[in-house]
């Protein structure tokens, strides 16, 4: 009984919400209505534009509700109003998002108040027929699960009003790929740009200086051989460098560890490496299974990225990291308690950091794989940064 009660009481809230939401509706009638008579007069051209960003943001509020309710998201798909006054009119008078608002704003006002008419009408017998019905004799409920019901109902109109048509899901999907396509294309060129920039100043320099060495050796050998074996010294100790920074840069493609030890055993190599103390666990994992190359390098330059954040910057002396795999996807996830931050650093906000150039790499190397990447670090801390791949085992 206390369940069904609790569940009628759920439902009846989730009305008075959408009975409140309607009633702000007839608000948002008037004022597009004063918008397009604003337009008319040209005086007020931009206030119709605001008009129609207000009515997406109440129609996010609902999707959001709907979403919380069912447990299933509502997608959205606008297009960006932006430019002169006049653009931005065009903008919103061609996109699709607007009419489907305002039909979800028309139909709200209508279902939003009558189902919660509805609610109201319905606690009075629930109480009556239920009470007697479970408290007395210990039965299911009969009436308060229509409570639920008309829930149910509401959101079911929300869902089939505020959903984007295929067509339109399918042009900002389009979109979508298109940017992480153009993210992917200048990642590529930043890593190219990295590998040649380590091979010219790094590699090639000690090359020319291990030949230049070696020259120098075979002229003194003859004369002077204690000259000329100092020299070899060197140049074997150049050569020894030289390899080590090949290492690193083949380490930057795509590390041999991944390879021969998976991505959880590279993910152990990288937490014993950090100079933290990394508490690693891996959860569905144990199959042998191996993701494709491209989600294992992705992951682990991830958690590479997050680690070397987080003793850099965080001031934490503990971090976890979690590899979980789903049967469609790959999720990693790292945590410290450090001083967090780690936000403005990505977007540039806080003036004593530089702008998180590695968490933009992050980003745009999962967007590029169709992949998420969430950053959730406050000032203070904790932070937690949980990449998702979409994987085909």
């Amino acid at each position: 009984m206390e369940r069904a009660v609790g569940r009628a009481w759920r439902a009846t809230r989730h009305l008075i919400v959408g009975f409140g939401l309607s009633c702000a509706c007839l608000f948002l009638v008037a004022l597009f209505l004063i918008g397009l008579a604003a337009t008319a007069l040209v005086v007020g051209a931009g206030m119709l534009p605001e008009t129609v960003l207000t009515v997406r943001r109440f129609a996010g509020f609902e999707r959001r509700r709907v979403g919380v309710w069912t447990g299933v998201e509502v997608p959205e798909a606008y297009a960006t109003l932006t430019g002169t006054v006049v653009e931005r009119l065009r903008g919103a008078a061609e996109d699709p998002g607007t009419l489907r608002d305002l039909r979800w704003v028309g139909a709200q006002i209508v279902y939003g108040i009558v189902l919660f008419c509805v609610a109201v009408v319905v606690w009075v017998p629930a109480i009556v027929v239920d009470g007697l019905w479970c408290g007395v004799l210990g039965r299911a409920p009969v009436v308060l699960p229509l409570l639920t019901r008309t829930a149910d109902l509401a959101c079911g109109w929300s869902r089939a009003l505020l959903t984007p048509s295929p067509q339109v899901r399918l042009a900002r999907r389009v979109e979508q790929l298109t940017e992480t396509r153009a993210g992917a294309v200048a990642a590529h060129g930043a890593e190219l740009r990295r590998i040649e920039r380590d091979l010219h100043d790094g590699t090639q320099a000690r090359l020319v200086s291990l030949s230049m060495r070696i020259g120098l050796a075979k002229r003194a050998y003859d004369t002077d051989p204690v000259t000329g074996r100092a020299l070899l010294d060197e140049a074997q100790t150049q050569a020894e460098e030289a390899l080590t920074e090949l290492r690193h840069v083949v380490r930057g493609i795509h590390p041999p560890v991944l390879t021969d030890r998976g991505l959880e055993g590279a993910v152990r190599a990288l937490a014993a490496s950090s100079g933290l103390d990394v508490e690693v666990s891996a959860d569905g994992t144990d199959d042998g299974t191996r993701a494709p190359a491209a989600v294992e390098a992705a992951a682990y330059f991830a958690v590479a990225e997050a680690l070397t954040n987080a003793a850099k910057h965080s001031g934490a002396e503990r971090a976890s990291v979690t590899l979980t795999r789903t049967p469609r996807l790959v999720r990693v996830r790292v945590h410290d308690e450090g001083r967090g931050g780690a936000e403005d650093a990505l977007t540039g906000t806080d003036p004593e950091q530089p702008r998180g150039t590695g968490l933009t790499g992050i980003r745009r190397r999962v967007a590029a794989l169709d992949g998420t990447v969430r950053v959730t670090s406050p000032a203070g801390g904790p932070t937690d940064i949980e990449v998702e791949l979409p994987c085909a085992w």
